[in-house]
Formats: C-alpha cells, sequence, structure tokens
C-alpha cells in the first residue's frame, strides 16, 4: 500500500535571534535564510521547501514578533502576526531558560488568538544540562497548551530528524506545490542582496544598527557566460555609518564583498563579478516608497 503523501505550510516564529533561520537552514540543508548574531536579520517571509517520501513542508519564515519602534518595525509585527492563522502548523522556538521575558509573553498573548496547533521548539539544547532541561519544559507547559514539545540543537542539527516527523504528524494528506528540486521562492535577486546584508551585518560593529538594506541595481550574467556582474549598493542612514562601512581605504568594503561573493558564486553556481557601492539614505526606514523599494509589500506595512 502506497504511503499517503502530505503538505502544508509551516511557520517558525520566536523572539529575535532564537536560532529560526539556523534551524531552518539545517532542516533544508542549504543556506536560505541570513543568520547574524544580531537579532533582526529576517525582514521578509521566506519560503522554504523540504520535500521527502513522507511529504512536502514549506516553511514561512516570519519576522520577529515585538513590539514595533518604527514603520520597519510595524511592517515586521503585522506580517509574523497574520501569518499565525494562515498556516498548518506554528513552531515557536525559544531559548532553554525558566526565565520568560517580555518578548516570549508577547508572543504567548498572540498565540492566545491563534487556533493553529502550536508546536514548542526549545532550541540550544546543546548549552544547557538535562535536570536544566526539564525544568524549562514543566515552565513553559503552563504558558500555553502546546500541541508538542521538542528540543532540540538547530546548530548541532540535534534531534531535528524527530522535529520534522513531529511537523508532519500534524499535516494532512495534500498536494505536491513545488517541484522536489525546489528549495525557495525567493527571488536569486532577494537572495543575494541579504547575502550581502548577512555579511555586513556580520563584519560591522555594533555602531551599525539595523538600518542598512542592500538594493541589487543590476545582475547580468556576460555574453559569453561563466560569469555573472552584479551591482549592489549597501544603504545606510547617516554619513558616519557610510565611513565606517567603506572603512579605512576601503578595506570593510572590500571585506564585505569578498565574502558575500563566495556564497553567492555558490547559491548562483557561477563565477560572481561583485561591485559594491554605499548610499546614505535618511530615515529609509520611515519611508513607504523605499521600504517598497528595498522589497517589503506595501500592504504589509
Amino acid at each position: 500500500m502506497k504511503n499517503t503523501f502530505k503538505s502544508g505550510f509551516v511557520t517558525l516564529i520566536g523572539r529575535p535571534n532564537v536560532g529560526k533561520s539556523t534551524l531552518m537552514n539545517h532542516i533544508i540543508g542549504q543556506k536560505i535564510a541570513i543568520t547574524s548574531n544580531k537579532p533582526q536579520t529576517t525582514r521578509n517571509r521566506i519560503q522554504t521547501v523540504y520535500t521527502c517520501e513522507q511529504g512536502q513542508i514549506i516553511f514561512v519564515d516570519t519576522p520577529g514578533i515585538h513590539k514595533a519602534k518604527n514603520k520597519l518595525g510595524e511592517y515586521m509585527v503585522n506580517v509574523a502576526e497574520r501569518t499565525l492563522n494562515e498556516v498548518d502548523v506554528v513552531l515557536w522556538l525559544v531559548e532553554p531558560a525558566t526565565y520568560v521575558g517580555a518578548g516570549e509573553q508577547h508572543i504567548a498573548e498572540q498565540l492566545k488568538k491563534v487556533h493553529t496547533p502550536v508546536i514548542l521548539v526549545i532550541n540550544k539544547i546543546d548549552t544547557v544540562k538535562k535536570e536544566e532541561l526539564l525544568a524549562v519544559i514543566d515552565h513553559y507547559r503552563k504558558i500555553h497548551d502546546f500541541a508538542e514539545i521538542v528540543p532540540v540543537s538547530a546548530l548541532k542539527g540535534e534531534n531535528a530528524d524527530h522535529l520534522v516527523d513531529t511537523i508532519f504528524a500534524y499535516l494532512q494528506e495534500g498536494p505536491q506545490f513545488y517541484d522536489e528540486d525546489t528549495i525557495t521562492d525567493q527571488p536569486e535577486r532577494q537572495i543575494v542582496a541579504e547575502l550581502v546584508r548577512e555579511k555586513a551585518l556580520r563584519l560591522l560593529k555594533d555602531e551599525i544598527p539595523h538600518g542598512i538594506a542592500v538594493s541589487i541595481e543590476k545582475m547580468k550574467e556576460r555574453r559569453h557566460g561563466h560569469i555573472i556582474d552584479i551591482d549592489a549598493t549597501i544603504v545606510c542612514e547617516r554619513d558616519s555609518h557610510k565611513g565606517i562601512i567603506i572603512g579605512k581605504q576601503g578595506s570593510m568594503l572590500k571585506k564585505i564583498g569578498m565574502d558575500a561573493r563566495k556564497e553567492i558564486e555558490a547559491l548562483l553556481d557561477s563565477k560572481v563579478n561583485l561591485q559594491l557601492w554605499v548610499k546614505v539614505k535618511k530615515d529609509w526606514r520611515e519611508s513607504d516608497f523605499l521600504l517598497k523599494n528595498f522589497g517589503y509589500d506595501k500592504k504589509d506595512i
């Protein structure tokens, strides 16, 4: 008897920096969502697709749910909260701590309005002892009526297979939405922009906050193939930031470009000639036009 094929949409929520993108990248086995040790890295809903014999899971990675401080923040919160009732399963990622801060309390409040099954995923279990983990599980049980609680280590891939099996247990029989070799519906240009932004976030010191965006001005394969020319602009909010991004005699910009180029070449499976520029656009996070320009949908703002 042929096994039934299940499919459905799953969203990952959690405070910024709990490891949502790392977990998704591990399950998919390829780098799709950008990761950084700075919170608020993910800005758009990223759909990644996991296909196996059991079925197909389409992951929707939402921006972190938090209290908004500006238009960009409002956009991110709106997208995240609306997603919760549109999917088949919600994964709430938390760190293994018994202290439930304001961020988690805010998410718990949002989950009260949700009718979707919620699986609590306790990440970073490689950082705590087993008895501490039991205390964390016990603590979170009192906050919400979870469908399941699954401890994992996204970084080490520990228990990730069990998490995938648990997700399938909550999905219905359904069609294959994407070909099995599809891993994302993100346009290549957007992934390239995100890779450049990831490298900038990683290499720049804390004095550059999240006030940077990357726009791809040109992305074109040369006529005889083998090389793709990409012109990208890093947009920042202050003149002082521009100097830091460029660095002494262009050293920082060069380093960002070198690190980004390696991953872009792996993504596109081609040689890449990457040219980076830096522009100042004051308060771009408060501008509807510029938000749209950098890939944020107007109706979500």
